[in-house]
């Protein structure tokens, strides 16, 4: 356990600090994912004090854009936390990220509890639990040296890139269309960037969004009421710089924006 502390507090100071973080020392690399997902839980008691409580979770490479991107073929998921949700229109620092992109999300906003005690979840099922979607700019940052060789058991314990997210007007779960459809289209400063469609990500958001519960389970965790999950990006991470606007448009779901100046 001493080694998943260790671990935990290099990310936390690099992550405070707004330093790259480099390869971690190999007596407290953590060996392969389960390790990293215990080093992220350490991660997060100790980030608390500075970002808030756990509010959600992201789950990153859900799409084949993304997993041929990060050379990783499956989903990863990572924390988020209170006081880095922001609201549409949001004004943002760039200065306050290591190297900071964004994405192109389908959120939602749970109405109740999925216990671990009720996996194995379906889409069907984690569908019912479902009470808004959002538009969403997931916030990533490339925090580290060099991303590429770190793998995969050091970027989950990390939160997988996760930095935050700005979340638009939520849209109830009876109001929404066949998400599947949904294309979203990542703008960058008045220009169309890249695009995507809903069933980029695993084929639904809710496969994403049961993948999420069923690997929370397997550890004896659940979600929450009221906790937002950003099921995965529509779009290859688009990598900013200081100035630029950012708007997502998701079809029937609307759009979000923010400023990183």
């Amino acid at each position: 356990m001493d080694k998943i502390v260790s671990a935990a507090k290099a990310i936390a100071a690099a992550r405070r600090n707004h330093a790259a973080l480099k390869a971690l020392g190999a007596d407290i690399v953590p060996q392969d994912e389960a390790e990293g997902y215990q080093v992220q839980r350490a991660l997060h008691d100790l980030l608390q004090p500075q970002v808030g409580s756990l509010v959600g979770y992201k789950i990153g490479c859900t799409s084949a854009v993304m997993q041929d991107y990060i050379k990783i073929p499956h989903p990863c998921a990572g924390g988020v936390f209170e006081k880095v949700v922001h609201e549409s229109g949001a004004k943002l620092a760039a200065g306050d990220y290591v190297h900071v992109g964004v994405e192109c999300e389908i959120a939602v906003r749970l109405k109740r509890d999925l216990a671990p005690g009720e996996a194995p979840f379906t889409a069907e099922w984690v569908a019912e639990a479902v009470e808004a979607y959002h538009p969403a700019i997931e916030i990533v940052d490339d925090r580290y040296v060099k991303w590429e060789t770190l793998g995969a058991p050091t970027l989950i314990a990390d939160d997988f890139f996760a930095a935050g997210c700005v979340l638009g007007k939520a849209v109830p779960r009876m109001s929404v269309p066949d998400l599947r459809e949904v294309v979203g289209r990542a703008i960058i400063n008045g220009k169309e960037a890249s695009r995507g469609t809903g069933a980029d990500v695993l084929g639904h958001p809710h496969n994403a969004l049961a993948w999420l519960a069923n690997h929370l389970a397997a550890e004896g965790r659940g979600l929450h009421a009221g906790q937002i999950v950003l099921t995965g990006s529509l779009v290859k991470t688009i990598w900013l710089k200081a100035g630029d606007e950012v708007v997502m448009e998701l079809e029937g779901l609307g759009k979000v924006s923010a400023t990183f100046a």
